[in-house]
């Protein structure tokens, strides 16, 4: 069955769009979509659906305050600004808005603290800028950026989102938006998981802003995935392997992990260490090496991330569960609820 772009689009009332996190982080929603049938549960009932020898799979990317604000030091136009990504010596990516697009050797003066230049274009269709900023890129951002909020949030960031907008075991900074299937995780459903013998690995992938880009190609085949950074080392491979040979299920908490599982699987066949560049782009007909069952929020239309799923799980299934979780009031996006899937075979 060939899809089109429309095939991935819903209608979402824009109350159901969650501007905030839930009280508590295992307090959200879990919309269980194993079965033929929807059952509606709660977060926190996670460890009660897996088995001893099962194995979850993070990300333990760290969010950066990537947001920036700034002004040009010659003509003092104001300047917004989101950290792609940082580069070695004191250099990053970022995204630029300004009444007038600066040039290379121009000089923007950000949070009224530091001065940092501009060496020039960079990215897939000069869409970001090349900048040499004064010293360490994580520090100055720590002390003088914002929290990246997604653009559907519509309130600036505040002391509650560095806290929640962050995984309970975030540990590797990098990514401009967080991996959010793992925001639900607190202490507590660690500690029933681990005590139910359900192991854990890791993989690190730093999200990009492109991660919220809709798809416009109406054939999906000719959209351009953005690229990401990721790692799978040997722990998280030995482990995956040691899962599937006591016969137990491989849970990717986040496409994000989906998407690092897999691409280190797909230049071998199998899972391989690795780490470097993806720009994997799955869709309906992709063939799953590695995950058996997700975990995952619920995700914009039109977007790569719906089209993993409906790969993952099955078109039609997906779009049902999709309007079941709108009839019974769901909260969506990165603070929103989340649903466990199990792989279509």
């Amino acid at each position: 069955m060939h899809l089109a772009l429309a095939d991935f689009d819903f209608t979402l009332p824009p109350e159901l769009i969650a501007q905030h996190p839930a009280a508590e982080r295992s307090a959200s929603r879990l919309l269980d979509g194993r079965g033929a049938a929807p059952v509606d549960r709660v977060f926190r009932e996670l460890p009660s659906l897996l088995d001893a020898g099962d194995l979850l799979v993070f990300n333990d990317t760290r969010v950066i305050k990537a947001r920036l604000h700034g002004r040009k030091a010659d003509s003092g136009g104001a300047v917004e600004a989101l950290v792609e990504r940082v580069l070695p010596g004191d250099e990053v990516l970022m995204q630029l808005r300004a009444s007038k697009s600066p040039r290379a050797g121009s000089v923007i003066r950000f949070a009224d603290a530091f001065d940092a230049e501009v060496l020039g274009r960079a990215g897939a269709d000069n869409a970001l800028f090349h900048l040499r900023l004064p010293s360490d890129p994580l520090a100055l951002l720590d002390m003088h950026g914002h929290v990246p909020l997604p653009p559907y949030i519509r309130h600036g960031d505040d002391a509650d989102d560095e806290r929640r907008y962050q995984t309970v075991f975030a540990d590797k900074p990098g990514a401009v938006a967080a991996p959010t299937a793992a925001l639900h995780f607190d202490d507590a459903v660690l500690q029933k998981l681990a005590a139910r013998g359900v192991q854990t690995a890791k993989v690190t992938l730093h999200v990009g802003a492109g991660t919220f880009q809709p798809v416009r190609a109406e054939r999906i085949e000719e959209h351009h995935m953005h690229s990401e950074w990721f790692e799978v080392d040997g722990a998280c491979v030995a482990a995956v392997r040691a899962a599937h040979e006591r016969g137990g299920r491989v849970l990717a908490v986040g496409t994000t992990s989906v998407r690092s599982l897999e691409s280190a699987a797909r230049a071998g066949g199998s899972l391989q260490a690795m780490r470097g560049e993806t720009d994997i782009f799955i869709t309906p007909g992709f063939e799953f090496r590695v995950v058996d069952a997700l975990v995952t929020n619920f995700h914009l239309p039109k977007s790569t991330l719906m089209m993993l799923v409906s790969a993952f799980a099955g078109h039609a299934h997906v779009m049902a569960l999709y309007r079941h979780a709108i009839e019974t009031r769901y909260r969506f996006f990165s603070y929103g609820d989340a649903m466990l899937l199990a792989r279509r075979r």
